[in-house]
């Protein structure tokens, strides 16, 4: 892979790099639509991501080239930038933006871009660019920022310069995952702690649904505007900032208050999924697989009937998951409304899983997913 990107940059740029970095995507493994209610969420790094291989020139421009779009740009170096329509050179170029506001300066450079990540699968590739960039640089030319400082300057990009109001989980799990282990993080205080992942016997595998992950800001702030009533009306009797403050046992005391149904349910998901992330943590600790799996169907039941995010396509993966003997566990993973599910399959079942359930999903959908296999591997280094 490496001898090839060389290969591949010396006959773009006519000169060899002096310097390759590479980043993971990432998966939630469980604690989903929490994150803006005050919980946690357990991420992992996955084996998929992005390599960047780097070399200054001397003609004082930013030369981007990927191997994956034909989009190639250059900028002269200046002060600032602004984003540039919607290609994917707009990420490593919001970062030089960002980078410039600690007062270092760009310089002219070729870079070169790969990336294994399906685009458009939720597996955060946009991310893995922005994390990776940033990291190269700030390691290329010294600039003294650590992994927190450049993991919140990869969200400004995404946010900011990019224009998507995402949080901080995905560049989080980007930056700081590490092989085997998964992150507990909590994203409004960014506290975090590792705990053990290793798999033993099973494998994680990734399902892409096909279905575009068009997830209606409507839908979106919806959910978000329920979970805001629910605190509204909590907060009548107890005072909290956040639902995910809340135990479930505690809860079921105060639960009375919220007297709108649909309301309800989104609590009720809310403060199980933060109580399910607890357990889970756990459980990977000890070593129990097992009881792992049984809170990802636990979760994806919620998020399908409490939250409503899954849909059919979703469902069809999972429900085909928790039929498959050599499944342990499986949910949705991501926003929802189409995107990626995760399942823990048995080593060596990899061609099984996936010819049954192509034509499983076929049959229900019209359309085959797709499968890949992937291990929790570490994030953003040198190489």
């Amino acid at each position: 892979m490496e001898q090839q990107l060389s290969d591949k940059f010396l006959e773009k740029y006519k000169q060899k790099p002096i310097a390759t970095y590479f980043a993971p995507g990432r998966v939630n493994l469980i604690g989903e639509h929490i994150d803006y209610n005050g919980g946690l969420v357990m991420p992992c790094a996955i084996t998929a991501g992005t390599w960047l291989l780097i070399a200054p020139n001397n003609d004082q421009v930013i030369r981007f080239n990927s191997v994956n779009f034909e989009e190639e740009q250059s900028f002269d170096i200046q002060k600032e930038y602004q984003k540039t329509g919607h290609e994917w050179y707009n990420y490593p170029l919001g970062v030089i933006h960002e980078l410039q506001k600690f007062g270092w300066m760009a310089q002219g450079l070729d870079l070169l871009y790969f990336g294994n990540i399906p685009i458009g699968s939720g597996l955060s590739s946009s991310a893995s660019i922005e994390v990776l960039t940033a990291f190269a640089l700030n390691d290329y030319f010294n600039l003294g920022h650590d992994k927190l400082e450049l993991v919140k300057l990869s969200k400004r990009v995404e946010n900011i310069f990019i224009g998507v109001n995402s949080g901080i989980m995905d560049q989080f799990a980007v930056a700081f995952g590490e092989t085997d282990k998964a992150i507990v993080l909590n994203c409004d205080t960014l506290k975090y702690k590792i705990v053990d992942c290793n798999l033993g016997d099973y494998n994680l595998a990734i399902i892409n649904t096909n279905k575009a992950r068009k997830l209606e800001e409507s839908k979106y702030n919806e959910r978000v505007s329920e979970c805001s009533e629910a605190l509204t009306a909590l907060n009548k009797e107890i005072n909290i900032s956040n639902l995910c403050e809340l135990t479930a046992e505690k809860f079921a005391l105060h639960s009375h208050l919220i007297e709108n149904k649909t309301t309800l349910m989104r609590a009720t998901h809310v403060v199980k999924e933060n109580d399910r992330v607890h357990l889970a943590a756990k459980a990977l600790n000890a070593g129990e697989l097992e009881e792992f799996g049984r809170l990802m169907y636990a979760s994806h039941q919620s998020l399908k009937e409490l939250y409503e995010v899954s849909g059919a396509e979703l469902d069809a993966v999972v429900d085909f998951c928790s039929n498959y003997e050599h499944v342990i566990g499986a949910r949705m993973t991501g926003a929802g409304f189409g995107g990626c599910a995760i399942a823990l399959l048995k080593k060596g079942f990899e061609e099984d899983f996936a010819q049954k359930l192509t034509e499983s999903y076929v049959a229900k959908i019209g359309y085959p997913a797709t499968i890949y296999i992937h291990g929790i591997g570490n994030g953003v280094s040198s190489i």
